[in-house]
């Protein structure tokens, strides 16, 4: 059976803290700022913790990652 590899694209955008919890920016950052409140591109720039239903994908993806 072939090696599970992890996606590198992914292990670069989130972040795992030690409890196991998954944390990513936020995104639409980068495309018509002016448009964009201060506020809501300060927002942006925090991490927040990714949403239940997306965890089992990201499981798949980070295979060795320890995700809770």
């Amino acid at each position: 059976m072939p090696k599970m590899k992890t996606h590198k694209g992914l292990k670069k955008r989130i972040k795992i803290t030690g409890t196991g919890k998954v944390l990513i920016t936020g995104h639409h950052r980068n495309n018509k700022k002016m448009k964009k409140r201060g506020s809501k591109l300060n927002s942006l720039k925090k991490m927040s913790p990714v949403h239940k239903t997306h965890i089992s994908k990201i499981k798949k993806m980070l295979p060795n990652a320890g995700i809770k």
